[in-house]
């Protein structure tokens, strides 16, 4: 490979993709960028509020776009959000890439979210629609994953340690 992130990380709204990406960053000595922030950043409102405001379709089209940006110019460490693979142009340019699967089971995303707050995709009945949304989007993420991680029960550093292990990077 020669261009593109270090290491992309994907994965389901809270398996670590913010923790872990910061650890690997700081662990790597790479910078750290993470794709809801640009969309964040370059909306100046929150992603919730895009959903509400504009709809999936189009948070998906700003996303898209963020991603390839991202995967073009940034060198470090990159987590792109939940629902990014959804795209297939977005699964095309992650061929090839270094992507970590961050895996996690649903009782471990409650625990760690709660489910709730801020998730637009799980407003209502958020166990069901989370056992929906993986049984959408696992095949994905495995298809373009390099390695595939599982985060239950583990820390933040023990994730991210698996992560350089599993795609044999080394520390700074």
């Amino acid at each position: 490979m020669t261009g593109g992130p270090l290491v992309v990380l994907v994965g389901p709204m809270g398996s670590g993709k913010s923790t872990v990406g910061a650890l690997l960053a700081e662990r790597l000595g790479a910078p750290y960028r993470d794709t809801d922030t640009d969309i964040v950043a370059a909306e100046g409102r929150e992603i919730s509020d895009i959903f509400v405001e504009d709809g999936e379709d189009r948070f998906r089209a700003l996303e898209k776009a963020a991603v390839a940006r991202a995967v073009a110019d940034h060198r470090g460490v990159l987590a792109l959000g939940g629902g990014a693979i959804l795209d297939a142009d977005t699964r095309a340019l992650l061929a090839g890439q270094p992507v970590a699967y961050l895996s996690m089971d649903v009782e471990e995303a409650v625990r760690r979210v709660g489910l709730g707050a801020a998730r637009p995709l799980l407003a209502v009945n958020p166990r069901r629609q989370w056992r929906e949304l993986m049984d959408a989007r696992r095949t994905l993420y495995e298809e373009v994953a390099s390695v595939v991680v599982a985060t239950d029960a583990r820390t933040p550093e023990e994730v991210a340690e698996a992560v350089l292990d599993a795609l044999e990077l080394k520390d700074a």
